[in-house]
């Protein structure tokens, strides 16, 4: 498959999921999809997220988590190809050792 449509697919699929996310999560945390990460075969995407105040990260994660269904829905109406990845959800780490990072330099 060709890189160009792969990466077609991890845009747009960044840009759904980051839509779903924001029109259904509840104005107490701020929640960002950072990236996705899409299989070579393009049959799973991981969809990273960050969780701002980090406090709400494990209210949030399950907040997604419990709607991964409806968000897979959203995302196959607006993708058009076929099958559409089985789509898994994550905490960005390497998200939040930068914020951590900016932290500590400003600080310094």
């Amino acid at each position: 498959m060709s890189e160009f449509r792969s990466e077609k697919i991890t845009n747009h699929i960044k840009e759904l999921s980051a839509l779903f996310i924001e029109r259904e999560a509840g104005p107490t945390s701020m929640i960002t999809v950072t990236r996705v990460l899409l299989s070579p075969d393009n049959k799973r995407a991981k969809i990273m997220v960050s969780v701002l105040p980090r406090e709400k990260e494990k209210a949030a994660y399950g907040f997604i988590r419990r709607n991964l269904g409806d968000l897979r829905k959203y995302v196959s109406k607006g993708l058009k190809i076929n099958p559409i990845p089985f789509l898994e959800v994550e905490i960005d780490e390497g998200e939040k050792n930068r914020q951590r990072i900016d932290e500590l330099l400003t600080k310094g």
